[in-house]
């Protein structure tokens, strides 16, 4: 029998154990308490495997509150879970899990994974929030499920954040990856073999792949996760898997030493003779094709740098 995930268990927790300890201890605020699983690790991302299982694993499910009603019912409500938590089985959670999971306010998780201050109760965000949000935190905030939410406090916020960037700062975190893939792949990578400086050339292909991976995410309206589960989550975006299979030929293509001897340095001349080169380039024909589905751009020129304006002051 197919074994089932931490948030099939985690369901299955709160239908069976939870839903009725709530109910037979805090009735008048069953429907005021927002139960689910979600926030930091694989496992509310659905990613983990048996290597997970070694370090902050295992079953259960947060319960959301307001401000108020944690004050009035957060420290009872707190003792009733792990009373209910600590008597299953294989439950035995390291600390950081432990915090991960349980009673808590609507308002600390989403500041507490965004690092800043929530308007949870406004449900607004200023552009200034906006634009210091790592796109990794913000997959953080809305992953998961959410079990039970009748008062759509815990929800509301979370659907404020999965309706995407606003327009403006869509357009904006387009526009700074498509310089990074620019400058790391299509100039500095080539500067940096010429230079036979290949630490540099290097992360100047890390950097290009970060940027590539996160463009498919952006034109996609999706968030990038945390950097280890990016490419996986990045393959089942990915129907057609092209966009996937090239970024896997770059990270995985040995450098070719051979296709830059005698090579002078030509501004604009791209070096086809390395296959390093020509992926970046497949890559960045993709992510133009991408720009012109989405309406962004008419252009066809591979080169990204050449969008950045674009992307910054739309017609």
């Amino acid at each position: 029998m197919e074994k089932l995930t931490t948030i099939e268990m985690s369901r299955k927790f709160y239908v069976n154990q939870v839903a009725p300890m709530i109910r037979a201890k805090f009735p008048e605020y069953e429907s005021r308490i927002a139960v689910g699983i979600a926030g930091e690790g694989s496992d509310c991302f659905g990613y983990e495997d048996f290597m997970s299982r070694d370090h902050d694993y295992g079953t259960g499910v947060c319960l959301w509150l307001t401000d108020e009603d944690f004050k009035e019912i957060g420290y009872r409500l707190s003792i009733a879970y792990h009373e209910l938590f600590s008597g299953q089985k294989g439950t035995e959670l390291s600390e950081r899990l432990t915090a991960r999971r349980g009673v808590m306010k609507i308002h600390d998780f989403y500041t507490n994974i965004l690092l800043i201050d929530c308007d949870t109760e406004g449900c607004t965000m200023s552009e200034e929030q906006w634009l210091s949000l790592e796109h990794s935190c913000l997959a953080t905030a809305v992953n998961g499920e959410v079990f039970r939410d009748d008062l759509g406090r815990f929800t509301a916020f979370r659907n404020l954040l999965l309706n995407y960037y606003p327009e403006k700062i869509w357009r904006m975190r387009i526009a700074s990856e498509l310089h990074n893939f620019s400058s790391a792949l299509q100039v500095n990578y080539m500067r940096c073999m010429l230079r036979q400086d290949f630490v540099a050339a290097e992360l100047c292909r890390a950097e290009g792949l970060k940027a590539a991976m996160e463009l498919f995410f952006l034109l996609n309206r999706t968030y990038a996760p945390y950097y280890k589960w990016t490419y996986r989550a990045l393959t089942g975006l990915d129907t057609e898997g092209t966009f996937a299979k090239l970024l896997e030929i770059l990270a995985t293509t040995p450098f070719d030493y051979e296709a830059w001897k005698y090579k002078s340095y030509l501004p604009g001349h791209l070096n086809y003779d390395d296959e390093i080169v020509n992926t970046a380039e497949s890559l960045a024909k993709e992510t133009v094709k991408l720009l012109k589905e989405k309406g962004l751009i008419q252009g066809g020129d591979p080169y990204l740098e050449r969008y950045v304006d674009e992307m910054m002051e739309p017609e």
